[in-house]
């Protein structure tokens, strides 16, 4: 079993020490490529040309000296319309490149680099927690101008988030997902408090404790606590760590990605992670509610109505719908508080993925500031996302006959959109909040990103922390 806490083992996710020998990489748009070639050696531009290069985002072209080493290499950066077609093209050259240490020559647009730079840190991700799985071997001399200590801990905390997604829920139970955040703050010498089982009852997280009853592994909430000054910053993740879909089954076509269903909760540590290694001037407190969402004699049932911690009645019409049930008990409690800033991230509602696809989660907020910072920073931090409305009059869609609330509106529309609106119930006092309906599961493999966990929407919710705070 690997260990759930950053692995300081994975030299392919840092930078390489500058040493005088790294090999060129040089980057190649699609209308620069005369260019460059006019300041190769002749014998080096010949065979570019031969070769056909062509400089389409991420193709790769060895130059070879007379004696048949390599001498360096040209990778192409394409047109603007075609890197608009994806994201981290540069990424391809990190597991294609020969072994050694390389550093990116040539003129790239702002922020370009970072990007190619983090990029090549994240195509440096293998989970081996159960095969051997090589990672590159090229390495990457951090482009001058560029901050390696921040883009190495946006790749680490991607890293964390992917690993604990990956892992199969036989082994990332709640309390595997526990000694996650206690390894975490470990490492950055924060606080680390759980609420579990029958003490869900006693300190009044109803829902949470209803969720999770059925599962012989014990719900609990998990709470973690770092920095003495600057803003508050609440961050909630959704951590059911297996979805069932309780006694209203998921068919197995559905259930066979469940083990991401705890995909919000990684992703908050991750960020986390990345906010408590940069040691960003803030007050971070990190809430789980962790939970199996399993099949036996006590589990909670459709038409059950539940009182949560709010105090509102949640009449239960689909124990499928059980993420918003324990992110409600778990926002109650970070609205107490008060702070100057509340975010949820959670893997919703496959409404999300109808509407907009894997790659670009929504996200919901009434904050004007934030939401403008938000989607600067998903274009800066190449961390896709959409805004979508807290849509008003849809809010009695997700009010039932004999309860407050209901956590399964019939009808199939905007399901998103009432999950999102349902989870507002349970912030009241708070002045901004935002939730993020993620998927955190990368589908088919691309650049920087293999097929399996992701993170999504961390950097950019880094970076607009820090624009609207004035961090």
């Amino acid at each position: 079993m690997m260990l759930p806490a950053p692995r300081p083992d994975r030299p392919a996710m840092r930078f390489a020490e500058t040493d005088g020998a790294a090999k060129p990489l040089y980057v190649v748009p699609a209308d620069g490529q005369d260019a460059v070639l006019s300041g190769l050696p002749a014998a080096q531009a010949a065979w570019v040309r031969a070769q056909g290069f062509s400089a389409k985002p991420g193709e790769l072209c060895l130059l070879p000296t007379p004696d048949g080493s390599v001498a360096g290499a040209l990778v192409g950066f394409g047109s603007p319309q075609a890197r608009a077609r994806g994201r981290f093209h540069l990424a391809n050259a990190a597991a294609a490149l020969p072994e050694g240490n390389w550093v990116l020559a040539g003129d790239l647009p702002e922020g370009a680099a970072a990007e190619a730079a983090l990029g090549w840190l994240l195509a440096g991700y293998r989970f081996a927690a159960y095969k051997d799985a090589a990672p590159p071997k090229a390495r990457l001399v951090c482009p001058e101008g560029v901050d390696a200590a921040r883009v190495e801990a946006m790749a680490a905390g991607e890293a964390l988030t992917r690993d604990l997604i990956n892992t199969p829920a036989n082994d990332m139970g709640p309390e595997e997902l526990e000694a996650a955040a206690r390894a975490l703050a470990d490492a950055h010498d924060a606080q680390v408090k759980v609420v579990k089982g029958e003490d869900l009852l006693a300190q009044n997280f109803p829902l949470i404790h209803a969720v999770g009853r059925a599962s012989p592994r014990a719900p609990r909430l998990i709470e973690l606590n770092w920095g003495e000054a600057g803003p508050a910053i609440t961050l909630v993740g959704k951590g059911v760590c297996f979805d069932t879909g309780g006694l209203n089954l998921k068919p197995g076509s559905s259930m066979g990605l469940m083990k991401k269903d705890m995909g919000g909760a990684a992703t908050v540590l991750g960020l986390a992670h990345i906010i408590m290694s940069l040691g960003v001037n803030l007050r971070l407190r990190v809430l789980i509610p962790a939970v199996e969402n399993a099949v036996s004699g006590d589990a909670f049932r459709p038409q059950d109505v539940l009182r949560a911690r709010k105090g509102l009645t949640v009449e239960v019409n689909n124990t499928d719908a059980e993420g918003r049930l324990v992110l409600a008990d778990a926002l109650a409690l970070a609205d107490e508080a008060q702070p100057d800033l509340l975010i949820c991230m959670a893997t919703l509602t496959g409404a999300a993925r109808v509407a907009l696809g894997p790659d670009v989660p929504p996200f919901y907020t009434d904050d004007e500031p934030l939401a403008a910072a938000l989607a600067e920073s998903a274009v800066s931090q190449a961390d896709p996302l959409w805004r979508m409305p807290f849509w008003a009059p849809y809010e009695p869609m997700i009010e039932p006959g004999i309860a407050d609330l209901d956590n399964a509106p019939s009808g199939g529309m905007a399901g998103s959109i009432t999950a999102a609106l349902f989870l507002r119930r349970f912030v009241t006092d708070t002045p901004r909040f935002a939730h993020f309906d993620i998927y955190g599961w990368q589908p088919a493999a691309a650049p920087a990103r293999p097929k399996g966990g992701v993170g999504q929407g961390a950097r950019a919710i880094l970076e607009a922390i820090e624009t609207v705070f004035g961090l």
